[in-house]
C-alpha cells in the first residue's frame, strides 16, 4: 500500500509513463551532478546547489539556475512535490545544453514555503532539453522514491554509484 505521502509521486508516474525502470540513469545522472550531505542556508541556496550540479555535469549554463529560482519566485513552492523532496526545474531554454539531472542531498533540511511537504532534504535538479526527453528517467526515480526501503537507502547511500545502484533496482 502506498502512503498518502507518496500519492503525488504515484500520480506523476501515472501521468508520465508508469513505473518504467528502463532508463539511462547513468547518462542523465553522472557523478559530477551529485552533491551529497551539503549545507544550504535557504531554498534559494538549495536550488543554487542543484544548478551547480547541472552546470558541473555540462547540462546547463548558470543562467538556468537563475531561471529555476525565478520559477519558484513567480509560481510558489509547487516544486516541493512530496514530503522532503523538491524537483527544481524551469522550462526548456537556451540555457539547457542537454537533458540531465542533479541530485542534492542536504545535510540539514530547509523550508521552501510548502506547508504540506516542508522541510526539504533532497533536491533533484531537472534540465529538460525538450518537453519529453526526461520522462523515462524521472519515472525510474519516482518509482524508487515511492518505495520506503529504497527511500531510506537513498538517504544513507554514501556515493553516487550507490545511489544509481538503488535507482536501478
Amino acid at each position: 500500500m502506498v502512503s498518502a505521502n507518496h500519492q503525488p509521486i504515484q500520480r506523476w508516474m501515472a501521468q508520465h509513463g508508469g513505473d518504467a525502470m528502463v532508463a539511462d540513469i547513468d547518462g542523465f545522472l553522472p557523478d559530477s551532478a551529485f552533491l551529497l550531505d551539503v549545507p544550504a542556508t535557504d531554498w534559494k541556496d538549495a536550488i543554487r546547489l542543484a544548478g551547480k550540479g547541472l552546470v558541473a555535469a555540462g547540462f546547463t549554463t548558470d543562467a538556468y539556475t537563475d531561471q529555476m529560482i525565478e520559477t519558484v519566485e513567480k509560481m510558489g513552492p509547487y516544486i516541493v512535490i512530496a514530503p522532503g523532496l523538491a524537483l527544481a526545474h524551469s522550462r526548456p531554454s537556451e540555457a539547457v545544453l542537454k537533458t540531465g539531472l542533479s541530485w542534492v542531498r542536504l545535510s540539514t533540511p530547509v523550508k521552501f514555503g510548502n506547508k504540506a511537504n516542508d522541510p526539504v532534504s533532497l533536491v533533484i535538479g531537472l534540465a529538460g532539453h525538450d518537453e519529453n526527453e526526461h520522462i523515462t528517467v524521472m519515472s525510474a526515480i519516482a518509482s524508487a522514491l515511492i518505495n520506503p526501503k529504497k527511500t531510506a537507502a537513498l538517504a544513507k547511500a554514501p556515493t553516487p554509484e550507490a545511489i544509481r545502484d538503488i535507482l536501478h533496482q
